[in-house]
C-alpha cells in the first residue's frame, strides 16, 4: 500500500510540475513577457520626502491624451518629489522610478513610457504638476 501511495505522489508531483511550467520568456529587468498588449496607468501619486502624499486631490489621468494632471499643496518642495505608478498587470515603465524626481520645472512636465507585458506596444504619459493657489 506505501509503495502506491509513494508511485501516485510521485505521479502527481510531476503532472503538476508538467503543466504548472509555462512558457513566458523574461525580459532584462527579470520581468514575464506576456501575451497582454495593454498598457496604461490606472493610479498616480506623489509622495514628498516624509513618503506622504502631497496631492490635493486625485490625479486625473486621460489614458487617450495619455497625460497626468495632478495639484499639490501650496509650499511643496518640487524638487523631492516620488512618482507612483499603478498599471496594468504585466506591464512596466521607463525610466524606472528608483528615488525622488524633480519636478520644479513646470514649463517641461515630466514624462513616462509604459510599456505593454508583450513589450509590442509603447504609451508615453506626460505628468503635469500644479501648484496649489496660496490658502
Amino acid at each position: 500500500m506505501k509503495k502506491y501511495i509513494i508511485i501516485t505522489t510521485a505521479l502527481l508531483f510531476s503532472a503538476l510540475v508538467w503543466t504548472g511550467c509555462s512558457d513566458f520568456p523574461v525580459d532584462e529587468d527579470g520581468l514575464l513577457i506576456t501575451t497582454r498588449s495593454q498598457c496604461y496607468v490606472s493610479n498616480f501619486e506623489l509622495l514628498g520626502p516624509d513618503y506622504q502624499t502631497v496631492r490635493t486631490k486625485a490625479a486625473v489621468i486621460d489614458t487617450t491624451a495619455q497625460t497626468i494632471n495632478v495639484e499639490v499643496l501650496y509650499g511643496t518642495d518640487l524638487k523631492n518629489l516620488r512618482p507612483q505608478f499603478n498599471l496594468i498587470t504585466d506591464a512596466k515603465i521607463e525610466p524606472k522610478v528608483i528615488g525622488f524626481v524633480d519636478f520644479s520645472d513646470l514649463t517641461n512636465p515630466k514624462k513616462w513610457t509604459v510599456i505593454s507585458g508583450n513589450r509590442k506596444v509603447n504609451k508615453t504619459y506626460t505628468v503635469y504638476v500644479t501648484v496649489q493657489v496660496k490658502p
